[in-house]
């Protein structure tokens, strides 16, 4: 079976940051060859068109077949909105609490981010899955595109 990843754009970003890019690229590639799927939602297409054009570009590289496309639905609002009630971050970072909620209600295997103070952080990892249990949703895993290639 092979891993479903929810991507949000920190990490196709991170394909052209001098901090990131080893292992956003080695990701990325994973998804070319079929390895992982790519979890994608329409928040991150949204924020990725005012990205430059080579950012916009990386998933076109990624063909369809290792594509899925996930929604901003109503019960991932609701999710996201009970994560900001409960002050795991502030609803200044909503977009963050919105890309957990539709990972965590899609059921993806791993969100990956490079987002450092509101996503891969394992006090608010903790935070979100207590949210998510409280409201009968599974843990959701949170790394950094490092943790999850395989090498």
């Amino acid at each position: 079976m092979r891993l479903r990843l929810y991507i949000d754009t920190s990490v196709i970003g991170g394909c052209f940051d001098e901090e990131f890019s080893e292992f956003s690229l080695k990701l990325i590639d994973e998804f070319k060859t079929g390895n992982k799927i790519i979890n994608i939602s329409d928040l991150t297409l949204e924020e990725l068109e005012n990205a430059p054009s080579e950012v916009r570009e990386v998933l076109k590289q990624i063909p369809d077949d290792n594509i899925e496309y996930l929604s901003l639905d109503e019960e991932a609002i609701i999710l996201a909105e009970r994560y900001i009630k409960e002050k795991i971050v502030s609803s200044k970072y909503l977009l963050d609490a919105q890309h957990i909620a539709i990972a965590t209600v899609n059921r993806s295997d791993v969100l990956v981010s490079w987002n450092f103070k509101h996503i891969v952080n394992l006090r608010r990892i903790h935070l979100y899955n207590s949210i998510n249990l409280k409201y009968g949703y599974p843990l959701i895993e949170i790394r950094s595109p490092r943790e999850v290639i395989n090498e």
